[in-house]
């Protein structure tokens, strides 16, 4: 995530009650103008909605709600402002992750900030995008993702192609407009709305793309933004998920080195053995699935490795992934993994989904150009599964429906300067799975005033981890407006 501190707008850190939010873009003064109503939602958390148009371009159309939430600051006599925050995805709700993990932000923050989530557009509680029922994502998810011949290609194309028409047929106004340009747009509206005269922001994974690209529409506006699990905006979405399958290979061989150090590793006593093991589990897999002791499905190869993905982005996880695999390898029982799979994607156990997954895809398909056919893409998946053998083939499959979507872009990705902004923290983790270290240092480098904050470390992101000079570091930033000095690394 992005961590930078600039001016804000308080006198010697303490609140300016009198000072009023920034003048508003033109035809949007009443959005700007809006108070929300606040009202108790239980357990200190404090709920409203704020008004945003579905359309920036016709302001005075269709609006959309945002579900907005708040853990009001505990000093009120020297609160700074609202930390607005987002936990990425896309398609992750902010009011969720507001809820569970407002309070491990700590007690100097909660002292002097409200912490405050949302759920972005086409999101959870805001006006969410809806395409497939809980039977159809089982079988999107179940399909084989590793095609070994012409007959497995068209199944996969014509699930990719069964996604996209959902999503038209049930959510065909929302999906022009649920991309992270309004989304940015919309987090200008919600500063506003809190009286807040600039944003102070942490964003995680994708909201590390979501604050960047506010940095770079409302430069002026910026006073402390930590963007931590860094995404590159200058890569294509094929390019993106090639780079985010190498991630997880990188994490999947500290998890063996750590596997084998512990002693406990029942699949392997070296790390080239444990890695081996999981080839060979995946491609048994592939053609027998594990079996699955909770309910009817079977635990395809896509379900395993989506198993072992979740495990990764948690070193916490590690110890639940020995087992998982030992059972799998030991047994061919996949009950486990598919646990860890169903939490990735947010699958309940009436076997009905949270909106993420198609939220995830909607707004990924419309915030970059991508390949016009299923023979283009699948070179990239190729390529994926030479750099990246036991993830590659997954991850790069998983977008196809991007290639039948009704609604595609024309703006190539670019950097992201952000000209003019304070300066902004990003922090990458090194063995970070899905967010690979170096794309923090990519976005760090092209932002106008980025510093790079490096966690030498494991697991999806920093901040929340407990590490405590990466916790230092970064509340020294967003109540001091003090970022730490570019390079620095924690261990």
């Amino acid at each position: 995530m992005l961590a930078l501190v600039t001016a804000t707008g308080c006198n010697d850190g303490e609140a300016d009650e009198t000072a009023t939010p920034a003048s508003a873009p033109a035809g949007l003064g009443s959005f700007y103008a809006q108070k929300p109503s606040w009202k108790s939602c239980g357990s200190g958390f404090e709920c409203a909605t704020v008004q945003v148009p579905l359309d920036y371009a016709k302001p005075t159309g269709e609006k959309v709600g945002l579900s907005v939430i708040r853990l009001p600051a505990e000093d009120k006599s020297n609160r700074i402002g609202s930390l607005l925050t987002n936990p990425g995805g896309p398609g992750g709700t902010g009011v969720g992750f507001v809820r569970q993990a407002a309070r491990a932000f700590g007690n100097d923050l909660r002292r002097r900030f409200d912490i405050v989530g949302f759920d972005p557009r086409g999101v959870a509680a805001s006006a969410p995008v809806r395409c497939n029922t809980g039977p159809q994502l089982d079988r999107f998810f179940a399909t084989d993702v590793s095609p070994d011949n012409r007959n497995e290609t068209k199944v996969l194309a014509d699930e990719g192609k069964e996604f996209a028409d959902n999503c038209m047929a049930r959510a065909a106004a929302e999906l022009p407009h649920v991309g992270t340009v309004n989304a940015a747009r919309d987090m200008d509206v919600i500063r506003a709305a809190l009286g807040d005269t600039k944003l102070t922001y942490y964003g995680a994974s994708y909201g590390t793309y979501l604050g960047a690209y506010y940095a770079e529409q409302f430069p002026k506006n910026v006073r402390a933004l930590v963007l931590d699990g860094a995404v590159d905006p200058t890569l294509s979405s094929t390019e993106m998920l090639v780079e985010q399958a190498k991630g997880f290979e990188t994490a999947l061989r500290a998890f063996a080195q750590d596997c084998v150090k512990a002693g406990f590793c029942r699949f392997g006593d070296t790390v080239d053995a444990v890695l081996a093991t999981v080839s060979s589990l995946l491609a048994k897999t592939d053609k027998t699935p594990l079996k699955n002791t909770r309910d009817p499905r079977k635990v395809t190869e896509s379900l395993a490795v989506m198993g072992i993905a979740r495990a990764l982005y948690v070193k916490e996880y590690w110890p639940v992934l020995r087992q998982a695999l030992t059972k799998a390898t030991q047994e061919s029982d996949g009950t486990m993994l598919l646990t860890l799979a169903d939490e990735m994607v947010e699958r309940k156990s009436d076997g009905s989904y949270s909106n993420q997954t198609d939220a995830n895809m909607a707004i990924n398909c419309v915030d970059k150009p991508n390949p016009p056919d299923i023979t283009t893409y699948g070179k990239s998946a190729t390529e994926a599964q030479e750099v990246a053998p036991r993830f590659g083939s997954f991850v790069v499959w998983g977008g196809l429906p991007c290639v039948y979507w009704p609604v595609q872009t024309k703006q190539e990705p670019k950097p992201i300067a952000a000209k003019g902004a304070a300066p902004i923290v990003v922090i990458g983790t090194i063995r970070d799975p899905a967010t690979p270290y170096k794309w923090a240092q990519n976005l760090a480098g092209q932002l106008s005033s980025g510093v790079l904050l490096t966690f030498d470390g494991d697991g999806h992101t920093a901040y929340l981890q407990g590490n405590r000079c990466i916790t230092e570091a970064t509340n020294k930033y967003l109540l001091d407006a003090d970022p730490p000095k570019d390079g620095t690394t924690c261990r």
